[in-house]
């Protein structure tokens, strides 16, 4: 699912992303598993927010996504920071010349936006296949429970001056899925009119169990499975899993 419309507001909207906690998880994260390598793939990277952060933090990034309008969204902002950054449009399951990379991320739960096995599977074979030896490959997804919780028949609402929007929420057509239904107005400064447009997302989730599953077949070892931006594993109630593994070097 590619970001349209919604590109041109979509920071605004997600002004209080905790983009510093990720950035923070991924440095915690490289130094617990004695990762020295700098060279590190952001798989959804959108407007670039987490890719600069790292950007600053001494890797060499490279930022891939399906927008082409978040992605130009992404190369002002790394341009008037000085940032250098290449960023490339590609589906995260069919990534292709984009070399090698120490680290490759999917966070702020782009993952769930693939609403098939099928195309998480070849995700996760994309990554291994881009990944070094010893790499490591990190990622976070909406437990079953948010999706069923907080995401399934649910409606929120903003009242903001530049960006108002409607968001209904409806159970998906898949088991542990969910429909956004976006109607936002944004404010046209130069007539003072506000512009009305709609978008559909889809996400999709699954059991960590299967996650696992399918990472096995891959030929990752999982590191370990945390929940909530925290180090305690997941609990019925853990809202966002996050998941680190490896590709080993007798995997080549």
């Amino acid at each position: 699912m590619s970001y349209g419309k919604l590109a041109s507001v979509y920071d605004s909207l997600m002004k209080d992303v905790p983009y510093d906690d990720w950035c923070s998880y991924v440095l915690n994260r490289q130094k617990r598993y004695c990762q020295e390598g700098k060279r590190l793939l952001d798989v959804g990277c959108g407007t670039g927010e987490l890719a600069i952060r790292l950007a600053k933090s001494d890797f060499e990034v490279v930022g891939v996504d399906l927008s082409e309008d978040m992605l130009a969204i992404a190369q002002n902002k790394a341009w008037h920071e000085n940032i250098n950054i290449q960023l490339f449009q590609q589906h995260m399951c069919k990534l292709t010349d984009l070399g090698t990379f120490d680290i490759v991320t999917i966070f702020c739960d782009s993952l769930n936006y693939l609403t098939s096995p099928e195309e998480v599977k070849k995700t996760f074979k994309s990554v291994f296949d881009h990944l070094a030896d010893n790499g490591l490959f990190m990622f976070d997804i909406h437990s079953t429970y948010k999706i069923k919780q907080y995401l399934s028949d649910r409606a929120y609402t903003e009242n903001e001056e530049e960006v108002s929007y409607i968001w209904n929420c409806y159970e998906g057509a898949f088991p542990d899925s969910v429909e956004h239904e976006l109607t936002l107005f944004t404010l046209d400064e130069q007539t003072g009119q506000y512009k009305r447009f709609e978008e559909i997302h889809c996400q999709r989730t699954y059991e960590i169990e299967q996650y696992v599953n399918w990472l096995n077949e891959i030929g990752f070892s999982l590191l370990e499975i945390t929940a909530d931006f925290q180090d305690h594993k997941p609990d019925h109630k853990s809202e966002r899993l996050f998941f680190i593994c490896q590709k080993n070097a007798s995997d080549r």
